[in-house]
């Protein structure tokens, strides 16, 4: 399985083991912020707020800190200036990665995440490197045990998604960007409820991983994904099924 959807799995089953609250709350206010900042502070006309209140929402985060957050964006409140920044770089076996930042200092964040490259194995890449692998799709993931495919292609590819892919516990949705909030309204009209979705960068390209260097990407990975200024991290990696079943996860 490719390096999205893989990653997906390994942390929806990692769950709340995992999971740093006070960390997920910093970077969920940093999204809410600069979502407000960039379209305004009402989550209907603005899909990406709408998004990040969704994504803190699930996290259980009050409403004030919501709402503090907006309004720091929106400039009714004094706050941080953060920076949308992406950073591509190359993991282990040369396998290519995005990293999707939000900082208030960009020499900080890019020695900081050069270092944890340098550590895992990887390296920091120039601009137009890796991007070209990837393409910017719209994703659900939902549970096969709740819902079956027939039932996906009826109401999704009728909203204007794209693919559906079956995996060995999950199916996966894609669309057109610009189709995401319609595919997304559909589905919750027909009550199909998704483990999992978002706008994301979906690699076109894959480089299979051995026992090894699988360890070590996803070492990599849980690396920068901890660090405060990362929002999302996506690679091209593909670790075969045999390889993940001896891997610790």
């Amino acid at each position: 399985m490719s390096g999205h959807s893989k990653w997906a799995t390994i942390k929806r089953k990692k769950g709340a083991a995992d999971a740093k609250r006070g960390q997920a709350f910093t970077k969920l206010i940093k999204a809410i912020t600069v979502a407000a900042k960039m379209g305004g502070g009402d989550p209907n006309g603005n899909p990406r707020l709408r998004k990040a209140v969704d994504d803190a929402r699930a996290q259980s985060m009050p409403m004030d800190n919501i709402q503090r957050a907006i309004k720091k964006g929106t400039g009714e409140l004094e706050g941080v200036h953060y920076e949308d920044i992406t950073y591509e770089a190359y993991g282990p076996a040369g396998v290519a990665i995005m990293i999707e930042s939000l900082t208030d200092n960009k020499n900080r964040t890019v020695s900081e995440l050069r270092n944890i490259l340098g550590k895992g194995g990887g390296n920091m890449g120039e601009a137009g490197s890796v991007a070209w692998t990837f393409e910017k799709k719209g994703v659900f993931y939902f549970d096969k045990t709740k819902v079956t495919e027939d039932q996906l292609m009826e109401v999704a590819l009728e909203a204007g998604a794209e693919d559906i892919q079956e995996g060995e516990n999950d199916f996966q949705v894609s669309c057109d960007p610009a189709s995401y909030e319609t595919v997304k309204a559909a589905l919750e009209a027909a009550k199909l409820i998704p483990l999992s979705c978002e706008v994301s960068m979906i690699p076109k390209t894959h480089i299979k991983l051995a026992q090894e260097e699988a360890t070590k990407m996803l070492r990599l990975m849980d690396a920068l994904e901890e660090h405060d200024d990362v929002q999302k991290v996506y690679a091209n990696f593909d670790i075969p099924d045999e390889v993940m079943e001896k891997l610790d996860v």
